[in-house]
């Protein structure tokens, strides 16, 4: 056990962040309130082609949720697959008009709760604050 206090205060603070700001909770806040949302999540932050089984690696859940996941964010019309042209059994998930929407809304939601929180910090208590929790997401494993 770790017996250094800083690391145990970033510990709880962290284990509070991920209570108050998972993305579901955040999803609710934008009146998003079904898990399909993580999809959209997944989709953005791929850089690259995504599929069923893409999504269950990143939610780190089985086949046949990220599948359930998927037809759920399909039916809300926020996804869409597209054949694959190379390989006619895989369908690449597409983000629709709808779908990149909810992003936005969802990014405009999150951004607003961290500029609630710090408010009253200085631009440059925020940058410094931005610097060094990019540095400790870089660090973290992944």
């Amino acid at each position: 056990m770790y017996k250094d206090k800083d690391i145990a205060a970033i510990e709880r603070a962290m284990v509070a962040i991920r209570r108050r700001q998972s993305r579901r909770a955040l999803a609710r806040q934008q009146g998003a309130t079904g898990p399909e949302f993580e999809v959209l999540d997944v989709i953005e932050g791929a850089g690259e082609a995504v599929t069923v089984s893409t999504v269950a690696q990143a939610l780190n859940v089985d086949q046949p949720r990220a599948s359930r996941l998927v037809a759920a964010a399909v039916t809300a019309g926020l996804v869409r697959r597209e054949a694959d042209q190379a390989d006619g059994r895989r369908a690449w998930l597409v983000l629709t008009d709808a779908g990149r929407a909810a992003l936005e809304q969802a990014h405009h939601g999150r951004q607003a709760a961290f500029a609630a929180a710090t408010e009253g910090w200085t631009a440059e208590e925020r940058a410094e604050f931005a610097r060094l929790l990019t540095r400790f997401v870089e660090g973290m494993p992944g």
